[in-house]
């Protein structure tokens, strides 16, 4: 099988499958793109005004701010950071399980092993498990909430006492659907110098295309992370559709509220169906259909692509299926019926 750089394209159809915006982005975006000029291209970008509207809007201090190219990078970045430069042949990173795939990925990438807590039998958070499993050689801790794939979240309490036990390593706090539901943990940082808080511009701010991050932290938590990132890394159309993205105060509570609306309707059609859910505050639902594959081959043949989930131990038998516009759930949905009508009719 040949090995091509990039993720597989579904090809025609919804794209449910990377919970990606379903609406695309904010027409201000593409209106700030096209005032870009030729001159605009052939230079470096420059990143402090940026750094600056972030900073304003996120309520942080401009020097605890981080652009990266997507939040994956920043991830990586950290992990870079804060485990090759400590230079213990033994270090390790707590991953919770299910788990986003660059925590692993860059724990590796970064020389160290990464420790895998399970989650509780319903999906939530473990929390006293993942304290229990820091150890001297424990050098980052990475939460996810909501989380990916379950859309549960870890609440702001729990989030503080693995931040207070974990004093000598990093905590990077994924938010990357935060804007769908929870809280932030942004307003606790200045008590906890040890956590670093990502964010990104691809899931309710519809860029995922422009490939924009944000990490945010203390200085002494944030500098290992700027040493290792590179000087040009993000490029200037993504500045201009992020400075954009950040004008349009209207975009992101419309698109969360769709999401919402999308989310119930998503579970209403599970309970018809009989299939198993778990409610979610991010932009996807987590279903147990059984045998994943010929599900999601029906699907696809219907033009409704979601993602597979079932590899997981966590997730046996389960599809991920991103909540967006209401319009395109209601799409969902109806294949989803036609797929449970035709199983059943066998």
């Amino acid at each position: 099988m040949m090995l091509i750089q990039g993720y597989p394209d579904p090809g025609e159809g919804l794209r449910l499958h990377l919970n990606e915006n379903t609406g695309g982005c904010s027409p201000r975006v593409i209106e700030a793109i096209r005032k870009l000029t030729p001159t605009d291209i052939s230079t470096y970008p420059s990143y402090p005004s940026l750094v600056l509207t972030i900073a304003k809007y996120f309520d942080v201090d401009p020097e605890w701010v981080l652009l990266t190219n997507g939040l994956d990078e920043g991830i990586l970045m950290a992990a870079i950071g804060h485990i090759s430069k400590a230079r213990m042949h033994d270090a390790e990173t707590i991953v919770p399980t299910p788990a986003f795939d660059p925590y692993p990925n860059s724990t590796a990438a970064a020389g160290a092993t990464s420790v895998r807590v399970p989650a509780n039998p319903d999906l939530s958070f473990p929390t006293d498990r993942v304290i229990r499993a820091i150890t001297p050689r424990t050098r980052m801790i990475f939460l996810n909430t909501p989380n990916n794939p379950t859309g549960q979240l870890i609440s702001i309490a729990d989030l503080a006492r693995i931040s207070d036990a974990a004093r000598d390593a990093i905590v990077l706090i994924d938010e990357a659907y935060i804007e769908f539901g929870g809280e932030s943990f942004l307003p606790q940082l200045p008590r906890h110098p040890n956590v670093l808080v990502g964010r990104t511009f691809s899931k309710a701010y519809g860029l995922a295309g422009m490939r924009v991050g944000i990490v945010i932290g203390q200085p002494p938590a944030l500098q290992p992370v700027r040493d290792v990132t590179l000087p040009f890394n993000i490029n200037v159309i993504a500045l201009a559709a992020v400075q954009a993205a950040l004008d349009d105060t209207e975009f992101l509570p419309r698109y969360a509220a769709e999401v919402r609306e999308s989310r119930e309707l998503l579970y209403a059609a599970c309970r018809r169906l009989g299939l198993n859910y778990w409610e979610s505050a991010a932009n996807y639902v987590l279903v147990q259909v059984g045998e994943t594959a010929p599900f999601i081959q029906a699907l696809s043949a219907r033009k409704i692509h979601v993602r597979d989930r079932s590899k997981d131990p966590a997730t046996p038998g389960c599809v991920r299926i991103t909540a967006g516009m209401i319009e395109h759930t209601r799409a969902a949905i109806d294949a989803l019926e036609s797929v449970v009508a035709a199983r059943q009719a066998r």
